[in-house]
């Protein structure tokens, strides 16, 4: 049984830092500050729609992707971390790479599921994770980020205006900290230290 909750909160935390769910409610609610109540809603509705779909493909079919091109899981892990550790200190230095692009976007629900919820820092994550402790264990932190992003977007005005947007910076950037340390950890663990 300890092994079932200490390998749950390993396959949670990382998925939960790396989605970066509280970065991403100023951005949801810029994008959506124009529309009504209900079309809010519906968009976060449809945002985490699509980053299921996304998130659970490579869950269950990234190990077969990565065969299918040749590319070793310690390989993957490298390169993973070091996806990983980008976007921590992006996260960091609150450095925009994917944030100037969005407004081009007529629909919010797209860029927010992918590249944002569901990108390939999740992917990577993912896919790591699935190699370490099977499919189910990370399909339920899967499920549970999931909800957490959804009930996230859906009420994101309001959490705004709880915390305003120096609070969720904050959150997001101390996030960002531990997510690079477990960029590290990704790296280490593919060169088998």
């Amino acid at each position: 049984m300890g092994y079932l909750v200490e390998a749950f909160l390993n396959s949670f935390f990382p998925l939960f830092l790396v989605i970066d769910v509280f970065g991403l409610v100023p951005i949801f609610h810029s994008l959506m500050k124009d529309f009504k109540k209900i079309d809010r809603i519906r968009n976060a509705n449809r945002a985490t729609y699509l980053a299921s779909i996304l998130l659970f493909l490579f869950l269950f079919f990234g190990d077969k992707i990565l065969f299918i091109f040749g590319v070793s899981i310690s390989s993957f892990k490298i390169a993973g971390g070091i996806i990983i550790l980008i976007l921590g200190l992006r996260i960091i230095l609150g450095l925009k790479m994917v944030g100037e692009h969005i407004s081009k976007y007529s629909m919010a629900a797209v860029p927010i599921a992918t590249p944002l919820l569901v990108g390939a820092g999740v992917i990577s994550t993912v896919i790591i994770l699935v190699d370490q402790f099977g499919y189910i264990i990370p399909f339920i932190a899967a499920v549970i980020n999931l909800l957490i992003v959804w009930l996230v977007l859906r009420y994101s005005e309001e959490i705004l205006g709880r915390v305003g947007h120096q609070g969720t910076d904050i959150m997001s950037r101390i996030m960002g900290i531990i997510l690079t340390a477990l960029a590290v950890e990704f790296i280490r663990a593919g060169f088998g230290f």
